[in-house]
């Protein structure tokens, strides 16, 4: 990690976060004691196997779930003591959502479907139409606004869901196996977008379980039994960034 990004200022901050669940009398720890730092323009990648708390981390991230204990500070909000409310509000404001299935909606043209997370902003008409053409323009979708998602490839549902995910300004953007749903040149491309994406100065999280989708992120966290198994940035490890 550059200097430039060291004196960058945080955006996620973890301090000792656990997630744990009961089954019947026992306790499930599906996290339990995270710490981690993340600054602006960062691009990140979660790994772990199947059962490691990497979906319960992702979770917590994008504010669908609370933690049973610890601190989430999302743009300097402690965001594990926000109500319902404030946490939705959050939800939408401060996070983008990219997810392997696209989530768009086949009755609305792309251009409509980016349009859908300014309307429940209350952002009037004329504007969020601005935004929304402007970011299909901007991942090559410009010539296809009026056009539905059945008559999209893969490839480029993915970039209309990455356009929606956008269209907020958020502080986050969290990718949910992008991927997975698309063949290897395709997803080549949506991780040629993403690298834009960092070099623009977003922040994002990828969640992945495959290590070559995982090599596109500069700093890489392994997960393991529910804590932090491993740090890599730039290809090296770094020690003293994990809690347990």
């Amino acid at each position: 990690m550059n200097s430039a990004q060291d004196s960058a200022p945080a955006v996620v901050e973890l301090k000792n976060l656990q997630r744990h669940y009961f089954m019947g009398t026992n306790v499930v720890k599906a996290l339990d004691g995270v710490d981690l730092t993340i600054r602006q323009g960062e691009y990140w990648a979660i790994m772990g196997p199947s059962g490691s708390g990497k979906s319960t981390l992702l979770n917590l991230l994008g504010c669908l779930d609370r933690p049973s204990a610890g601190e989430y500070w999302l743009g300097g909000k402690n965001v594990a003591q926000l109500s319902d409310d404030e946490l939705s509000e959050t939800r939408g404001k401060d996070l983008g959502f990219v997810f392997q299935s696209f989530h768009l909606i086949p009755q609305l043209t792309i251009l409509e479907n980016v349009e859908v997370p300014l309307f429940y902003q209350g952002v009037p008409i004329q504007e969020s139409r601005e935004r929304a053409r402007a970011l299909l323009e901007k991942v090559g979708l410009g010539d296809r606004l009026d056009h539905r998602s059945t008559e999209l490839s893969g490839g480029q549902q993915q970039r209309v869901a990455v356009a929606r995910a956008l269209v907020n300004d958020p502080l986050v953007l969290l990718a949910d196996e992008p991927t997975g749903n698309l063949d290897s040149k395709t997803s080549e491309e949506i991780l040629a977008l993403f690298e834009e994406l960092h070099q623009q100065g977003r922040t994002l999280i990828l969640v992945t379980h495959d290590p070559s989708i995982a090599d596109h992120a500069t700093s890489v966290l392994r997960v393991k039994d529910g804590l932090v198994d491993e740090i890599t940035q730039g290809g090296r490890s770094v020690p003293g960034r994990s809690a347990g």
